[in-house]
């Protein structure tokens, strides 16, 4: 059966009161550009809708590619999940023939849709990578996830494709599963899988045999370990690896050699991360933890202690409520430790005392051109100073040790900042489009740095005075010119990139708006997401045999890039990687490719020819959406 394209679905979502038979209380939310919000897969598409109802919001799985046996799963999996009751799992809805779509792709007119709650949250991998020096915070994780995994092991059913993208963290820290596409339930007893998982998480032998209720055991135990592992010690991490945790698919397959693997053994002192580890070579060995208790994954709740509850950068509702105002408008909590909300006065002096300043507290305070910090502080928000387009200085004292994402975003007036040597943190685009700013300096204190935090500023010039970073006239790098994390050339209409780095981070070049051509190194295995987007002016790029994983919107809105060739060595192309590339008219993809995300080539409008090895048509149909099935090429 054949299905409408993404573009029929759109229009007909528009229309959703009469287009929808059981479901036509429904309505598309829609974004700042008046479309439907939306997100697609390989096989499906799925709209934001609100009910008119009660104002509740929903999401609607519409599907592009048919796929054997998906209708009568999803109706087993919703008469599975209708009498779970678990904060874990969304209930769903499976209607069939409930979608009017007038489509060109086939005679049908009526289609199925898949309906479930819309889950507000972040994934897992960037809420790791957005709290990744707040301790505490990794610790619940870790909890919460084991909580989960206890839970899920009791349970007759699977998930299927346990990964952290396919679990979504909540503003309370609590965890929900999304995707239920590779889902078992009993019901499917003898059946083979319809898909078998992200490699980086499921067990390496693992075929499409293995289907029953224990094949998220090995996701469940490595994903656990890892996390455990990350809150003991982050600088296990890599900087620019947005994309999986600490061990990749290669790693599972090769333990001994397992580079990342045998720094793990330094954390067996903690009893909860031996406890897990033993668990994830449990299960590497045996495949599945069908002989152990779900009890195992239980570890101990960690505790905060009350000074540190009180100050998180997060306003809730009752921080507002009862909020104390100061004679210029600013408001802070009760205990005056934490600025929640700012004021938008040329020059303010935030009070001594104020440990905090919150999330967006000075967000688009255009009027402020200058802010007195008290030696009291130790943490800038995400967003604190966003967009304040008037200030020009700023004195962070070296009590500070945590400047947020986006902290400083959008200061186009700021020409000086100094950044002391208490800091240890320093978030994603922290100092992004400070165009006056010029020179920044790296204190030895600092442990982490965020995706690209000098994102279209002005800084041509960082001095490093720390060893675990390096920096040259060009770019900002780890030690040893390893990962590349920030370009601040931004005039360099080319650079060739140093054949020590292996990974090309997050954002790195984002915005290089003069870069023409970049020369690749075959040193590197990983370009990160947003590696490239925005580079309208990159034109040509040679992806060298060594790379293995092209991230999310790696060279999203590259308008001027006209062909690119994928070499043999690459197995993932992330989600938007050439998404808006609109002078895109030819692409190669090796057979080497096992995963193209969602609307990886949207928007390409002079995309005429995707040329593929002869025999693969089948395999890349089920990757890529309808409407480019026509301009597949097998050579």
């Amino acid at each position: 059966m054949n299905y409408p394209l993404i573009s029929e679905y759109v229009e007909a979502i528009r229309l959703a009161e009469e287009n929808l038979e059981q479901l036509n209380h429904l309505r598309p939310v829609l974004d700042g550009d008046g479309n439907p919000v939306m997100s697609s897969g390989n096989f499906a598409v799925v709209f934001k809708m609100r009910s008119e109802r009660d104002g509740k919001c929903y999401a609607v799985k519409c599907f592009i590619k048919d796929q054997l046996g998906r209708n009568e799963s999803y109706r087993l999996i919703a008469d599975e999940l209708e009498f779970v009751s678990s904060d874990f799992l969304v209930p769903i809805k499976f209607c069939d023939k409930e979608l009017f779509v007038d489509t060109d792709a086939c005679s049908e007119t009526e289609f199925p849709v898949v309906v479930m709650d819309w889950v507000e949250g972040i994934t897992l991998d960037r809420y790791v990578r957005k709290n990744l020096h707040d301790q505490h915070a990794l610790q619940m994780l870790t909890y919460q996830f084991c909580r989960m995994a206890s839970w899920l092991m009791s349970q007759p059913f699977a998930h299927g494709d346990l990964k952290p993208d396919n679990i979504l963290v909540r503003d309370d820290g609590s965890l929900v599963l999304v995707d239920y596409d590779g889902m078992y339930v009993p019901a499917m007893q003898g059946q083979k899988a319809r898909e078998l998982g992200s490699p980086d998480y499921r067990h390496p032998a693992r075929t499409e045999e293995d289907f029953n209720e224990h094949i998220d055991d090995f996701s469940l135990a490595t994903i656990a370990m890892q996390l455990c592992a990350i809150s003991l010690d982050p600088s296990l991490l890599p900087a620019g690896q947005g994309d999986t945790l600490l061990l990749s698919e290669a790693d599972n397959r090769d333990l001994p050699n397992s580079d990342i693997h045998a720094r793990l053994h330094s954390l067996l002192s903690n009893p909860d991360f031996e406890r897990l580890y033993a668990l994830y070579h449990l299960a590497h060995a045996q495949q599945t933890l069908s002989n152990t208790s779900f009890r195992t994954f239980l570890i101990s709740k960690p505790q905060k202690n009350a000074e540190l509850r009180n100050l998180s950068t997060k306003v809730t509702a009752e921080d507002l409520e009862n909020g104390v105002r100061d004679e210029f408008g600013a408001l802070y909590s009760a205990d005056g430790l934490r600025l929640l909300r700012g004021t938008n006065v040329a020059h303010y002096n935030i009070c001594q005392g104020t440990k905090v300043i919150c999330d967006s507290a000075f967000f688009l305070s255009i009027n402020l051109s200058s802010v007195t910090i008290p030696d009291s502080l130790t943490h800038i928000g995400d967003s604190a100073f966003d967009e304040c387009t008037s200030l020009s200085s700023i004195n962070i004292p070296d009590s500070v040790t945590h400047i947020g994402d986006s902290a400083f975003d959008g200061c186009k007036s700021l020409s000086s900042v100094t950044i002391p040597d208490s800091v240890t943190h320093i978030g994603d685009r922290a100092f992004g489009g400070c165009e006056s700013l010029s020179s920044v300096t790296i204190p030895d204190s600092l442990t982490y740095i965020g995706a690209n935090p000098f994102a279209r500023s002005g800084v041509g010039k960082v001095e490093c005075y720390n060893s675990a970073f390096e920096a040259d006239e060009h770019a900002l790098y780890t030690k040893g010119k390893k990962t590349l994390i920030s370009f601040f050339n931004k005039s360099a209409p080319r650079f060739f990139i140093p054949d020590s780095v292996t990974h090309i981070g997050d954002s790195a070049f984002s915005g290089c708006k003069s870069l023409s051509s970049i020369t690749i190194p075959d040193s590197v295995t990983h370009i990160s997401k947003s590696a490239f987007s925005s580079c309208t002016s990159l034109s040509s790029v040679t992806i060298p045999d060594s790379v293995t994983h092209i991230g999310d919107r790696a060279f999203y809105g590259c308008k001027s890039l006209f062909s690119i060739t994928i070499p043999d060595s690459v197995t993932h192309i992330g989600d938007r990687a050439f998404s808006s590339c609109t002078s895109l008219s030819s692409i190669i993809i090796p057979d080497s490719v096992t995963h193209i995300g969602d609307r990886a080539f949207s928007i390409c409008k002079s995309l005429s020819s995707i040329t593929i090895p002869r025999g693969s048509r089948a395999k890349f149909e089920r990757m890529l959406p309808g409407d480019l099935h026509s301009k597949l090429i097998e050579q």
